[in-house]
């Protein structure tokens, strides 16, 4: 039906009668038009499904379509559109994602979250206030300086199993004064 090709002879229309034809247009065109998605968007699963929305539309569409340029041009001409068409709708999601994210902060209470959390924070302080001296250093030291029980342990010239003893005490102390402030 169609030339090695596949343009249109004589400026006629293309015409898809049989999947045949369909099917060597495919396995001619479709890795130049992934190419195409592909180098302009780099992301594999979006360009993959844009060759099958091209292929899929030219299927659906063969009855009334007519195509009189090289079939390529066309393909390559409906690439650049699909990747038109992704850029744009991406474009459009991520503003919207955005306005929504700026906007989340006034939806979500976050001057209510800031006073519980400033709460809670001068609650726990004053609680690890409360704890024995040698209870208080290895919790200040675990949590508030980030040192390891080895270090803690080095410092305060105790064992090990004495820090892991301490910050559990302090923990327990912490857990069960804190109760009311658990959501």
């Amino acid at each position: 039906m169609f030339g090695k090709k596949h343009r249109a002879q004589d400026n006629k229309p293309y015409s898809f009668i049989d999947t045949q034809s369909f099917e060597s247009i495919y396995n001619l065109y479709w890795e130049k038009i992934y190419a195409i998605c592909f180098n302009h968007i780099r992301e594999v699963e979006p360009a993959q499904e844009m060759v099958q929305e091209i292929f899929k539309s030219l299927w659906e569409r063969k009855d009334e379509l007519e195509i009189t340029g090289p079939m390529e041009h066309y393909l390559s001409r409906a690439a650049k559109f699909k990747v038109f068409e992704y850029i744009r709708n991406k474009s459009t999601r991520k503003k919207h994602m955005d306005c929504a994210l700026s906007d989340y902060c006034d939806s979500s209470n976050c001057t209510e979250d800031d006073i519980f959390y400033n709460n809670l924070k001068e609650e726990v302080g004053s609680l690890v206030d409360r704890l024995p001296c040698q209870c208080r250093k290895v919790y200040q030291m675990s949590r508030v300086e980030h040192l390891t029980n080895k270090e803690i342990a080095s410092a305060l010239l105790i064992s090990e199993r004495a820090v892991e003893q301490h910050l559990s005490k302090a923990l327990r102390f912490l857990r069960s004064h804190l109760s009311g402030f658990r959501s």
